[in-house]
């Protein structure tokens, strides 16, 4: 089945007439992201998250948005231990909202609260939190995600601004990584974008000044600063493939 944004496999309406019975068992099972290899970050999360991963910028439609590098392969994510836990202190919200997700209208203008009910904590036993109360309106556990899907959302829309304002300033290009491992196969990670920092010195001081006012600067920075975690990846790497030699890896413009 093809998943929908990235590790939704069935995300369906939350509502009290299918989920009045269901309870959620949540834990810290990160199975359900081993097969991505970057997730989307919001702009509030750079200042976490560039300590532990290479933050780059990809493209989503017309929206250009950050996102945390999570491994090399396609469907590799390095950040996870073998028991599925993850393995950082910082977990990209992105990650920590599922099961739980936003569907918008087609006009944009409502958005429903949904639930990917293939999430193994998802069961008709009592096990966890329950969705809704006895008299079916929703628990105080859903109204908490709601809460925090509604926050999520918001800050959704402030990276979106963020994303418009670099990409009509001419500061991305193309970025291409690779990797190479012991026995000499070449790894590479490509189709993302990083801000350059040649074009970020010559901008005029009316944009240096627009985006020191909005604190866009210095997230552009820490994005840079990021970059050396790429060395991260390529020690996940090699963990993960359990050889003596280590691989050589390098960040290049395209």
């Amino acid at each position: 089945m093809t998943k929908q944004l990235l590790i939704y496999e069935t995300a369906v309406p939350l509502s009290a007439a299918r989920h009045a019975q269901v309870s959620l068992d949540a834990h810290s099972d990160y199975a359900f992201s081993a097969g991505v290899n970057a997730v989307p970050l919001m702009a509030v999360e750079i200042v976490r998250a560039a300590t532990e991963y290479a933050i780059v910028f990809t493209a989503a439609g017309d929206d250009v948005v950050p996102a945390a590098v999570l491994g090399v392969k396609q469907d590799q994510n390095l950040f996870l231990t073998p028991d599925a836990k993850w393995q950082a202190k910082y977990i990209p919200a992105f990650i920590r909202r599922y099961p739980f997700v936003f569907a918008s209208s087609e006009d944009k203008k409502t958005l429903t609260l949904c639930i990917d009910e293939t999430h193994p904590g998802v069961n008709r036993e009592g096990r966890g939190q329950r969705l809704f109360d006895d008299d079916q309106k929703p628990s105080t556990y859903t109204q908490n995600v709601l809460k925090f899907l509604q926050e999520y959302q918001n800050h959704f829309e402030r990276t979106r601004v963020f994303g418009k304002r670099i990409k009509e300033l001419g500061l991305l290009e193309p970025m291409q990584a690779t990797v190479t491992t012991p026995k000499g196969e070449q790894l590479r990670l490509g189709s993302f974008m990083a801000v350059s920092r040649e074009k970020l010195r010559d901008l005029s001081p009316e944009s240096l000044a627009l985006l020191a006012k909005s604190d866009e600067l210095e997230l552009l920075y820490l994005h840079l600063y990021s970059m050396r975690n790429f060395n991260d990846v390529k020690d996940r790497l090699v963990g993960s493939m359990s050889e003596d030699k280590a691989p050589e890896a390098a960040g290049t413009p395209a």
